[in-house]
């Protein structure tokens, strides 16, 4: 304990503040100690008194309080003028044997009063209810423990002197904080019991629940990290969720009462409340660090201690109480047996001692003649003279013999005591077993092994979401539900708003946890999650590329590519490809890591223009198709993989006027390629249908093209059932159905897939990955 601690409870204990008796004003509690043993302001003794009756800071309070104590929440305590306490249970067992000279007393500030070095302390306080507090160039930092597990502890290291910490930490599992909560790592528990020195993570209780009336789930928050304000961290949810740092939070609201905390946090619908938590924990302070610092003053030398040490000193100590107290009682027991032994020998010889009394002047001779006539002690002389006349009947003569016989057997005990190191380590057991028994309660806080790994997309909210580009390189992402499923031939409706001469050059639906490969014109990549793009509605412009990723003024965004987060493992190789119709392979390991600044993963030849990339299992056949209408399909193995200072092979013979406008990797799961021209004049052709040849050929044709279809713009390959939006360079946008658009030949022109005004063209085809 710390002083005033010391001095509060042991003022307490003077005035009779003792449980089970009436409160007293901590008006005159405070009065009590600052008078007489704590010279310093009634608000530093009225702080102490309030915090250990506060059941939130103390496991174990030591203080009983009636009225306004302060709450959990911040609130202050009541004026000391309107406050009561007494002392606990539990403070007497740290008082007990203080009247049988066990420990030293000091004089007190002006020296009229004596006041405890320190207390016997039955009680392990320094581990069940921690400690906190700093000095000069030093700070204590003890957590508080379960008793019940302290008791354990301790019996056991009495039996096993030799116990280290693996051995103790069978016994005392850690920290076991008031409030509650989850307690992570037993291996920086572990550390700070061997070296006094740690950090540990505390994180809030929280469950899940429904609510049947509002149709949602909520999050309940049941305990909270220990010393952690549960007003302030309302607040800080509250300003998160008003700030849009947190999002799908409908409401909050504290329906803690009597019976114990509880924060109810309602969600919006479809939310998934994992990923709130998440989010809740890693900025708020339902997840906070808590230091551990075994610093306490032994010997009076502040010294750092581990546990084996901390319950060694603690031993040590109950010894030297249990010492004194023996040799005071044996004092008493062996000044009592000698009176004792002196009123029966003048029992035995009443009558002489009798007329001795009678003939003597004064009380001074008489006591002097029985000393010599009778070889009595000037105490047993003095308790002759003070006895009453009654003691002499027989019955008295026999309490006295009994008396004298219990006084010899107590005195063989005490001497017994003194001399056995083993009876004093069975009393302290005794003593440890007695305060398990009477206050031993279950744990709190619950210890886990380890703090759970957070990945950054356990933070995240996942969900569907568009990702568009200009050509001016503007970009943002747009929430998938603002575009419904059309019927094929619609006119689409706005998928961004755009800028003058702007046009919209690229688009991908995603999951807010994938990531994003923004590939540019010079050969340069660089990587976004898809989450970190900012939201805006679809008549929003977006933002510029350059304020979110460090791009330079002469490059240009030729292409983007989805890695999904959930088949991340799927994929071995990124296959890119050039408008001259140069291909090349890299492992997606070279991806990897990619730094703020980018990486260059090809050079380019002159005059050529990076088109796009595609991820490959390395199974995958790679699809090349042309402006004109052509296409040429082979094994992406027949590209040997490259590094990133490789300028790739040749994919594609063009002819005069040519260029490659898709590159796609086909899998067994796309039976289909999709075709879309400038003009939105599109159709499906099946794969078997499209001959496989050597890289390097010319290809076939694969869509027969009028004056009203215009050029192809792009290929997709596609599955049954598929969902794919098609979008303009107009910045209009057409979700459709793949089954809607007819398979045909390779030959045949298509049907009308969307309704392009004039003055506007199709620009790309993005698949809907299934949420």
């Amino acid at each position: 304990l710390k002083p005033v601690h010391r001095r509060v409870l042991y003022a307490m204990y003077r005035e009779g503040l003792l449980p089970g008796r009436k409160f007293a004003k901590c008006a005159r509690v405070v009065g009590e100690v600052i008078g007489k043993y704590h010279p310093h302001g009634d608000a530093a003794v009225y702080d102490t008194l309030v915090r250990m009756a506060q059941d939130f800071n103390l496991r174990y309070p030591l203080v009983d309080g009636q009225g306004n104590f302060g709450s959990i929440d911040g609130d202050p305590p009541a004026a000391y003028r309107y406050t009561e306490a007494r002392l606990t249970h539990v403070a007497m067992e740290l008082l007990e044997d203080l009247d049988r000279e066990t420990v030293d007393f000091i004089p007190n500030f002006d020296e009229t009063l004596m006041e405890p070095v320190v207390l016997p302390a039955r009680l392990p306080n320094l581990l069940v209810n921690g400690a906190e507090g700093i000095a000069v160039g030093m700070s204590t930092h003890i957590p508080p423990h379960n008793l019940t597990e302290v008791c354990d502890a301790l019996i056991h290291f009495i039996d096993h002197p030799e116990a280290d910490v693996d051995e103790l930490m069978q016994f005392i599992k850690g920290p076991d904080f008031p409030t509650g909560g989850i307690c992570f790592s037993e291996s920086q528990i572990k550390k700070a019991y061997s070296t006094g020195r740690g950090i540990i993570r505390i994180r809030a209780r929280m469950e899940v629940e429904k609510l049947k009336k509002a149709k949602r789930e909520a999050i309940i928050i049941k305990e909270i990290p220990y010393q952690t304000n549960k007003s302030d961290l309302i607040e800080d949810i509250a300003r998160l969720v008003q700030n849009k740092k947190i999002e799908g939070i409908h409401d909050i609201r504290d329906e803690s009462n009597r019976q114990g905390i509880r924060v109810v946090i309602e969600l919006k619908r479809g939310e998934n409340p994992d990923v709130i938590m998440n989010q809740l924990y890693q900025h708020t302070r339902l997840e906070i660090s808590y230091g551990i610092h075994l610093l306490a003053i032994d010997n009076l030398q502040p010294r750092l201690m581990t546990l084996p040490e901390i319950l060694k000193a603690y031993i040590r100590h109950r010894k030297e109480v249990i010492y004194r107290r023996t040799g005071h009682e044996l004092r008493k027991a062996r000044h009592r047996a000698h009176i004792v032994e002196g009123l029966v020998k003048a029992l035995d010889l009443i009558d002489a001692v009798i007329e001795t009394i009678r003939s003597s002047a004064n009380v001074p001779e008489a006591r002097s003649r029985l000393i010599e006539r009778f070889e009595f002690t000037e105490v047993q002389a003095q308790a002759i003279l003070d006895m009453q006349l009654q003691r002499l009947t027989g019955l008295e003569r026999q309490k006295l013999l009994d008396e004298l016989a219990e006084l010899r057997k107590r005195i063989e005990y005490l001497e017994f005591v003194l001399s056995s190191n083993e009876e004093v380590l069975r009393l302290i057991k005794q003593d440890l077993t007695e305060l398990k028994e009477k206050y031993g309660d279950g744990r709190r806080t619950q210890i886990l092994g380890r703090i759970p790994t957070l990945h950054e997309e356990d933070l995240i909210r996942e969900e569907m979401v568009v990702v568009t580009a200009t050509e001016a390189s503007y970009i943002k992402r747009t929430t998938f539900r603002t575009f419904s499923l059309q019927r094929r031939g619609g006119k689409g409706r706005i998928g961004m708003a755009l800028r003058e001469e702007d046009n919209l050059a690229h688009i991908v639906v995603a999951s807010t946890l994938d990531h994003l490969l923004f590939f540019f014109d010079n050969g340069r990549v660089y990587q976004l999650r898809v989450h970190e793009i900012p939201e805006m509605s679809t008549n929003a412009l977006g933002r510029a590329l350059i304020n979110i990723l460090p791009v330079r003024p002469d490059e240009h965004l030729v292409g983007i590519l989805r890695v999904p987060f959930h088949e991340r493992d799927r994929y071995r190789y990124v296959v890119m490809a050039t408008q001259m119709g140069v291909v090349k392979r890299m492992s997606i390991d070279d991806f990897t890591g990619i730094t703020r600044g980018g990486r260059r993963v090809i050079r380019l030849r002159k005059g050529d223009r990076f088109l796009g990339a595609a991820l490959t299992t390395g199974h995958s056949y790679i699809f090349l198709g042309t402006a004109r209408g052509r296409g040429l399909t082979f094994s992406e193995q027949e590209i040997t993989p490259q590094g990133r200072t490789g300028s790739g092979v040749r994919g594609i013979r063009l002819k005069t006027g040519d260029r490659v406008i898709a590159m796609h990797a086909l899998t067994e799961e796309e039976p289909s390629i999709l075709i879309i021209t400038e003009k939105g004049i599109g159709k499906r052709v099946v794969t078997d249908h499209l001959p496989r040849y050597h890289r390097g050929s010319t290809g076939v044709i694969i869509i027969r093209l009028k004056k009203k279809s215009g050029q192809v713009v792009d290929i997709k390959g596609v599955h049954e059932g598929e969902k794919v939006m098609i979008t303009t360079r107009g910045g209009m946008a057409i979700v459709v159905n793949t089954d809607e658009i007819p398979v045909q030949g390779r030959h045949a022109g298509g049907v009308r897939v969307i309704n392009v005004k004039d003055d506007d063209t199709v620009r790309r085809i993005a698949p809907v990955p299934t949420e």
